[in-house]
């Protein structure tokens, strides 16, 4: 179960850095986005937004990625995750499997670093 674990932090952490980083410094071409997607991308991207998150993605990826502080990588993420899956549910249809994969194994990673968490929801 540790290999699983170890992979799926690979597989959530790889590409928030890699889109992190294309965040800061475009480095893979991308269309510009059609419709009210499109008008949100282009409001964030003007005032700074896409940065600041671009960031976020960074220090969750890395975190990830090196394996310590996991459990801040998963905070990180978790309202980054449910953006995501708003944005394509309600602007943007297509593409929302990514985001639905990577809140699986997000969810896989609550449950292998559930002891982190568990003093949050002590009653």
């Amino acid at each position: 179960m540790k290999i699983v674990t170890i992979i799926a932090r690979v597989l959530l952490g790889l590409p928030f850095l890699i889109f992190g980083a294309n965040s800061l410094h475009a480095f893979i071409p991308m269309q510009p986005m059609p419709g009210d997607g499109g008008t949100m991308a282009t409001i964030m991207l003007q005032h700074g937004w896409f940065h600041f998150i671009g960031l976020l993605y960074i220090v969750a990826g890395v975190l990830l990625l090196i394996g310590k502080y996991v459990p801040v990588a998963l905070v990180l993420l978790g309202p980054i995750l449910v953006v995501i899956l708003l944005f394509h549910a309600t602007l943007m249809p297509n593409g929302i499997e990514t985001g639905l994969v990577f809140t699986l194994i997000e969810t896989f990673l609550i449950y292998r670093y559930w002891p982190a968490f568990r003093s949050i929801f002590k009653a």
